[in-house]
């Protein structure tokens, strides 16, 4: 589970908060508004493909071999913590994600080798409630980070592996590291106080027998920044709706969002390249339905050189959330 769309896709700037801690959070309205979403979701899942006892027999469409073959998913998620990359970026994430796949190229096999596909998606993201300490008062309200990410990409299956190039924008309608009372935290910053980033990516995954191995280079076009991934996971099937799946990711970066303002980040020296974290994730997707699969987790991250005097949470934590996936 690279969970954040390998990520997936996404997904921890240090937010330059000066003088801002987190404080311990309080979950029971932030729980029940998730499991709200989520059973919403759930029950227009379940709802789906049933009809009226008498409704009338649709006619046949004719078989359009394109629209036949495309495939989407749609998903909710409810993070605790949001990480990406080994950074910090926020608390109590809600995120929709939609991913379209459209087959070019049909593989010669049954195991699809040879197969060209595009795939294009987009999502959104935003924080229910971080809380911060502002003029030595806790805020749950004054601290804001919202994210969109657009991406577009092309993968060739070569059997042995599967190859992929990308290009993804990412939208900071609350800058980069968020915003505290409307003002970015990192004002001023040419990496953390952007408002949108533009990325190209190459990856490779490779399958062998119930384990996958990834590795991605992408490099940022605004900052002018590297970053390499290489990440892991292994699916144990439990049953025929119940898997475990342990995953891990390690990042490395160049000139990769280390903050620009000074020689010094919160008066410890800043770092521009190297390895970013670990990351370490235990998931449990559940089949509910032949379409509908809901994906609890819990993962640990513990940051590096370039990242632990930039976090502003902790530098060793354990976080988790759920993901609701529905397939059609």
């Amino acid at each position: 589970m690279l969970a954040f769309h390998l990520e997936t896709q996404r997904l921890n700037t240090n937010k330059t908060k000066l003088d801002q801690h987190m404080k311990p959070k309080s979950m029971t309205s932030l729980v029940a508004k998730s499991v709200t979403v989520l059973a919403a979701c759930a029950a227009l899942n379940a709802s789906a493909g049933t009809a009226p006892a008498k409704a009338p027999v649709p006619m046949e469409p004719e078989p359009s071999a394109l629209f036949d073959s495309i495939g989407a998913d749609l998903s909710v998620a409810y993070d605790s913590r949001y990480y990406f990359r080994g950074l910090w970026f926020a608390d109590n994430i809600i995120s929709t994600f939609l991913n379209i796949s459209v087959p070019l190229i049909s593989g010669a096999g049954e195991d699809g080798a040879g197969s060209l596909t595009w795939g294009i998606g987009g999502g959104y993201i935003s924080t229910l409630q971080t809380p911060v300490i502002v003029g030595g008062v806790v805020s749950n309200t004054a601290f804001d980070y919202s994210e969109y990410d657009l991406y577009t990409s092309l993968s060739y299956d070569a059997g042995f592996a599967t190859f992929g190039i990308q290009y993804q924008y990412y939208g900071y309608p609350d800058t980069y590291s968020g915003s505290i009372a409307g003002a970015s935290t990192a004002p001023g910053d040419s990496e953390l106080g952007i408002t949108g980033a533009h990325e190209l990516g190459v990856t490779m995954a490779i399958p062998l027998g119930a384990a996958n191995f990834y590795l991605g280079y992408y490099y940022d076009l605004t900052i002018g920044g590297s970053y390499f991934q290489a990440a892991a996971d292994y699916t144990i099937a439990v049953n025929d709706w119940l898997s475990i799946v342990p995953a891990a990711q390690l990042g490395y970066g160049i000139d990769y969002y280390t903050g620009t303002n000074g020689p010094t980040f919160a008066g410890v020296a800043t770092q521009s390249s190297g390895f970013t974290h670990c990351l370490v994730s235990i998931s449990t997707p559940v089949q509910l339905t032949k379409i509908a699969t809901l994906t609890p987790y819990v993962a640990w991250n513990f940051a590096f050189d370039t990242r632990n005097y930039m976090n502003a949470t902790h530098d060793n934590e354990v976080f988790g959330g759920v993901k609701l996936t529905v397939s059609f």
